[in-house]
């Protein structure tokens, strides 16, 4: 998201305050849903959503409320230091700090030392495996009892670490029998598989703490392929994640103003943004055929939050370019849409310019990336969407697969009558359709 705007009174137009009411509601129970997982596919809006469900919380003040982005501190490669030195932020005195370190340095130090010498273990046996034809069995054999030296050490220190993690859980659950402890752990889908990993193992052995939730704010479609990665694919991911996650609910797309009439959030955005940074005409976004055009493409796009941002950003450089001339309407939104696509083509599928330049373009991957199968059979009441008129515009100027796209002679008629009732009527000469798709694209590659 470009801001981050703290509360849901600042700005709510995807709806989402109900669920943050319930979500909050499910967290102040007595229900053992920890960890809890806010699931979402990458720019969503769940960072944003996090942060104001945490300012809700806070209105209350009935938790001690940490935010962590995991992704900042995933080059720090120990996520257990991470939860802690957060956790101490919350003690206000020096001496309840300097208890609680004292009890959580011993277990900080165990991983770091278990995890060191796991590496050198490894690093030794691999070493003198691969060289064993060149050394002979004595060596090897000092190799065995180097790693059991470090083996013997490791255990020795495990069961000190056992003691000093149950001193250390025993005063977290100290600390959090007056006040909860509300972890909200974001990003954990962008750090490294490892890392992600490791986070989530660790919250379920050593945070395991009453009074002690955490919220994780990821994508699990994203953790199931770092378990694969650190577990190989014979793993199911999915019963893998299960035994670490309690509940999980996915934050949907939609936003329901209307009951049973879904908004798409992120067609609500294109229209905010737009018209915040001023780059589409008023009169453009207020037009119902380019409305329904832009709602149909994000739907069938599945173009997320972000990626409406990565656009608009396109669509900005584009008017900026050409000196606020690029989205400027000559006789309806179809030019519009036609410059639209080719920002479009720039942002989601490069790869099909290529052939769009070369003159190969095939009209059935053009109309698979406008979510346009083929057009509709007119008469009677049936009226066709707009992308369907820019369908044909383009499918004339194709090179392959143009006929299903093309009105046949028997629907000429109803297509020319339609066409004369939205004044686009021989609108377009030949080529000129996939011109403004190519002008699109050459502004913005500063050609």
């Amino acid at each position: 998201m470009d801001t981050i705007k703290s509360i849901f009174n600042d700005r709510d137009e995807f709806k989402r305050k109900d669920i943050a009411v319930k979500v909050k509601s499910l967290l102040e129970s007595d229900i053992d849903i920890s960890p809890l997982v806010i699931d979402g596919g990458w720019g969503t809006g769940k960072t944003e959503f996090c942060h104001k469900l945490i300012n809700l919380m806070r209105c209350d003040d009935a938790h001690h409320l940490i935010y962590i982005d995991a992704f900042k501190a995933d080059n720090a490669n120990n996520p257990l230091m991470t939860i802690l030195s957060e956790v101490i932020k919350i003690l206000h005195d020096q001496e309840s700090k300097s208890s609680f370190m004292k009890k959580a340095i011993p277990v900080v130090r165990y991983s770091f030392k278990a995890s060191a010498k796991a590496v050198v273990s490894h690093v030794l046996k691999q070493d003198f495996a691969d060289a064993v034809d060149d050394f002979d069995k004595e060596i090897q054999k000092s190799a065995d009892k180097v790693i059991d030296a470090a083996v013997e050490s490791v255990l020795k220190d495990h069961i000190k670490a056992e003691e000093s993690l149950r001193a250390l859980q025993s005063s977290l659950e100290e600390k959090a029998s007056s006040k909860p402890i509300m972890l909200f752990v974001d990003e954990l889908d962008r750090c490294r598989p490892n890392f992600a990993i490791d986070m989530l193992e660790l919250i379920k052995h050593v945070f395991d703490v009453k009074g002690v939730v955490f919220v994780l704010v990821t994508n699990t479609q994203q953790l199931k392929a770092s378990v694969n990665h650190c577990y190989g694919h014979a793993v199911d991911a999915r019963r893998y994640l299960d035994k670490f996650i309690k509940f999980r609910f996915e934050l949907s797309p939609y936003s329901n103003k209307i009951s049973n009439s879904p908004i798409l959030a992120s067609k609500k955005h294109f229209v905010m943004l737009a018209k915040d940074r001023g780059c589409l005409p008023d009169s453009l976004l207020s037009d119902s055929q380019f409305k329904e055009a832009i709602d149909h493409l994000i739907k069938h796009r599945s173009i997320s939050l972000r990626e409406i941002e990565t656009l608009i950003l396109h669509i900005q450089i584009a008017q900026t370019l050409s000196h606020s001339e690029f989205f400027i309407e000559r006789a309806g939104p179809e030019y519009a849409l036609l410059k639209l696509i080719g920002v479009m083509l720039v942002c989601f599928e490069p790869e099909l310019l290529t052939a769009i330049k070369q003159n190969s373009v095939d009209a059935d991957v053009l109309g698979r990336f406008l979510g346009v199968e083929s057009i509709p059979v007119l008469g009677g009441t049936i009226k066709p969407a707009i992308i369907n008129v820019i369908m044909i515009f383009i499918a004339k100027d194709c090179h392959k697969n143009t006929n299903k796209y093309i009105p046949q002679q028997e629907q000429e008629q109803y297509w020319n009558e339609y066409m004369r009732f939205k004044s686009v009527v021989d609108a377009f000469d030949p080529g000129e359709a996939l011109n403004l798709v190519i002008q699109a694209v050459d502004i913005i590659s500063f050609k």
